[in-house]
């Protein structure tokens, strides 16, 4: 297996890229391809480890590519213009199959455009969509669309909700993933025509998706435990990650500080210091990797544009467990079928 990097894109390029890279290689068995600019890359392991790619590990590897992705670039004449850019030059690798899954942490705009056009969607899917990976408890949550379509048409909604439900089935092991509508109450009847005419859709079409569709959901019910995924549209979902990464910034700077502001409260944590721990590092949005684009003919992950070393590591090592799992391969099989049912 080849994981394609994009070493030049995120707000800490290429320094968090390439450490996060060298960080996760002993932990997989894939190949990892740094993806940029030669001499950069080359400069920057020297800088770190005194050591080129090679001598780091036989599975680390550099692919030039001369051009970067600005994040103030307009996507689409970006992915036509340059196309020597790290983010063109791993789609087209992953395109050709000389790589199994493509990450990046560049310009959110630009990647969705070139998943879109150089790689393709799935036949029979109408948009694909960033599935992100939240803490719930005692599973994880997936929230999908969580930035890619801000303005959306009910049959997106259904379509996240099916991916959302094989993805989950596929990957996490969940037999009959609880689908629940991102909602500003539970009864039919609450949010706007989007949400109103998503949820009669949802209700008529889930029994023959195989979607366990379990209606309406409210922000405050997301983490209960209850719901395996999340539906809503790009705008909404992304205002609701960003929303919940900051408190969860925000719990652990105030816990923290509430257990060293003085020498009592230090003391009487320390027999609670690994409860705690494990309170922090599930809090962690790090913990949990990229954003999946599902809907896409190839494995495709969106790291977060502020990704630092330990994100790109474990974005590194979900890929991995991406493209194992089949995902794309799952979704396809299904998606074809469905095709196949509505044109007999």
């Amino acid at each position: 297996m080849i994981i394609l990097l994009d070493a030049m894109g995120g707000d800490n390029a290429p320094d968090a890229n390439i450490k996060g890279a060298v960080d996760a290689i002993n932990q997989i068995q894939a190949e990892v391809w740094l993806i940029g600019k030669e001499e950069v890359i080359n400069s920057k392991l020297k800088e770190f480890y005194n050591k080129t790619a090679e001598e780091i590990s036989p599975r680390l590897k550099i692919y030039n590519a001369t051009e970067t992705i600005e994040m103030e670039d307009t996507p689409t004449v970006a992915i036509k213009h340059k196309k020597d850019s790290s983010m063109v030059v791993g789609f087209n690798l992953l395109k050709e199959g000389k790589g199994d899954v493509f990450i990046s942490a560049g310009n959110s705009g630009a990647l969705l455009t070139g998943a879109t056009l150089l790689v393709g969607r799935i036949k029979g899917v109408d948009r694909p969509a960033l599935a992100g990976i939240l803490p719930s408890y005692h599973k994880r949550l997936v929230l999908m669309d969580c930035g890619s379509n801000t303005n959306c048409k009910p049959i997106n909604l259904l379509q996240f909700a099916q991916m959302s439900s094989i993805y989950i089935h596929d990957s996490l092991g969940i037999e009959k993933p609880a689908i629940g509508l991102l909602n500003i109450g539970t009864e039919e009847t609450k949010g706007n025509e989007l949400v109103r005419e998503s949820y009669n859709l949802l209700k008529e079409k889930s029994p023959e998706l195989g979607i366990n569709f379990i209606g309406n959901i409210e922000g405050r019910d997301a983490f209960s435990g209850k719901v395996d995924a999340i539906i809503a549209d790009g705008f909404t979902g992304n205002i609701f990650l960003k929303t919940v990464e900051g408190m969860g910034k925000f719990i652990k700077k105030s816990l923290t500080e509430s257990i060293t502001k003085n020498v009592f409260s230090i003391i009487g944590s320390v027999p609670a210091l690994p409860s705690i721990n494990r309170f922090k590092k599930m809090m962690d949005y790090k913990e949990y990797g990229g954003a999946l684009f599902l809907g896409v003919k190839k494995p495709v992950v969106k790291a977060h544009g502020s990704s630092d070393e330990k994100l790109f590591e474990f974005t590194i090592k979900q890929a991995e467990q991406f493209v194992n799992n089949k995902t794309v391969e799952k979704l396809t099989s299904e998606f074809e079928k469905m095709d196949k049912k509505l044109n007999n």
